[in-house]
């Protein structure tokens, strides 16, 4: 087994095993990004072939950049600032969750969202 997971030390010496909240963050981060872009495609070329609105993908493009992207670094930013000390803090796993629910939330469903957006304004037009 892995001698960091069972909180041996290069020397040998047992300490304590401790979550880096700011790596953490970091990755998920990068796997929602990478879940929402793959969706976002999914149901994006879904609406297109639905719909025929071929601007539709520009404009979900557009929210990727000037949305989500920002969004995304805003709380990787916010647990990346946390010194060494904090980030072994098991006191900050509430707030850590609370922002993993709310980037997977986005993650997950505002590629669906801006689908059924694009589809409505599709429906009306």
């Amino acid at each position: 087994m892995n001698k960091a997971l069972q909180g041996e030390t290069s020397t040998g010496k047992n300490r304590a095993w401790a979550r880096d909240w700011r790596k953490s963050m970091s990755d998920n981060v990068a796997y929602a990004l990478i879940i929402y872009t793959a969706l976002h495609i999914f149901a994006t070329v879904g609406a297109m072939k639905e719909t025929g609105m071929k601007s539709m993908a520009l404009f979900a493009l557009v929210v990727l950049v000037v949305g989500i992207i920002p969004a995304c670094r805003s709380f990787e930013r916010r647990w990346r600032s946390l010194s060494d000390e904090q980030a072994a803090d098991p006191a900050l796993a509430p707030a850590f969750r609370r922002d993993q629910a709310v980037l997977w939330l986005l993650a997950i469903g505002l590629p669906f969202g801006l689908t059924a957006l694009c589809k409505a304004i599709a429906a009306l037009g």
